[in-house]
This record gives structure tokens, sequence and C-alpha cells, in this order.
């Protein structure tokens, strides 16, 4: 039987969860909203939809300099700076972070410290040049637009999709900061 907890947002909260995760995922321009006091937490089903749009972003770039008669490996490099750009870097910040927290601290407290540094450091450095290489690497080596997309739409929409079930599974590493202020993801969300 289906219960209250399980049905789906209306559409106006559903409509207020995708702006929210907007806002929160992306640099692009929107409205401003009201989100009526609704968390990020309650609002992670919609980070997929976010991803989906960097991915489009990411794609058409990559489809258009291509048509354009640029070669696949500017492409994918001018496709990755468009979805850099559509994020804000967000997540390399995030990953140069960690990187150097857990490069560079030998204790959880200084591991947090070092992470909460805005500081880049060698092991953040390392990090994201290999993650854009990497990634650069992948997206160069599609034959089509249509791979690209696909390609781009399973690792942002896809990446996002877990986080839900990460947010529920692990707690916050402190007390304070951005994943406090986002909230506890229940079970059914995730």
């Amino acid at each position: 039987m289906l219960k209250l907890k399980d049905m789906p947002p209306s559409p106006r909260q559903a409509l207020d969860d995708i702006a929210l995760c907007f806002v929160f995922f992306t640099r692009l321009p929107l409205p401003v909203v009201d989100f009526r006091d609704r968390t990020l937490a309650a609002a992670i089903w919609a980070a997929p939809v976010a991803g989906l749009a960097v991915a489009l972003i990411g794609a058409l770039v990559y489809a258009i300099v291509t048509w354009l008669g640029l070669a696949s490996g500017p492409a994918a490099a001018l496709a990755l700076a468009a979805t850099l750009l559509a994020t804000g870097c967000m997540h390399e910040d995030g990953l140069s972070d960690v990187a150097d927290g857990f490069g560079g601290g030998k204790t959880r407290d200084k591991k947090l410290e070092i992470m909460r540094d805005s500081r880049i450091g060698a092991y953040g450095a390392c990090a994201l040049a290999l993650s854009l290489l990497i990634r650069w690497s992948l997206l160069s080596e599609f034959a089509s637009p249509a791979q690209v997309l696909a390609a781009l739409i399973a690792a942002h929409a896809g990446s996002r999709g877990l986080l839900g079930a990460f947010m529920h599974l692990l707690p916050p590493a402190r007390s304070d900061g951005l994943s406090v202020d986002a909230g506890t993801v229940s079970a059914e969300t995730a």
C-alpha cells in the first residue's frame, strides 16, 4: 500500500527542489526563489536534474565546436571547460580539499583543518591535474556528440544521484559547515 511518505512532492515542491539543486550545484542564473525553509537534504532527490543540465551544457558545446570543425581533443577541452564554468568548479574545489587533507594531515583534526583552508597544496593540485586529464582524455576518445552526451549525463547526473545515499549513510565530519547546514537525508529520500 502506498503511504503518504512515498508520495512524490507536489509539482510546486518539485520545482522548488529542482531550483534549490540548481542554486547549490550550478552557477546558472536563476530568479530569486523562496525555498520556504526547504533543506538541501530534503531536495537532494533533484540533484541529478542539475547534473543533467550541466551535462547538456557540456555536450552542446562539444556538438557546436565539432560541427564547426574542431578536432575531438580541443572540443573535449572546451566541453570540460563549459561544465567547470556551469558548476563554478565546486567539485574540483572539494576534490582538491580532500586530497590536501588526506595527503597532508596525520590526525583527523589536522585533515579537517587542511580541508577548510582555502589554499591549494601539492596533493590538491596533483589530484586536480589528474582528474582533468583523465576526464579530457576520456571525452576526447568519443567519436560523436551523442556519445559525449551519454558520457556526460552518466557522469554528472549519475554521480549526483548517489549523493542522497551518501549523505544518509555518512555523518558530517564536523559539527559546523556545509554538510550540517544541508540537513539530514531521510531513508525515503536517499
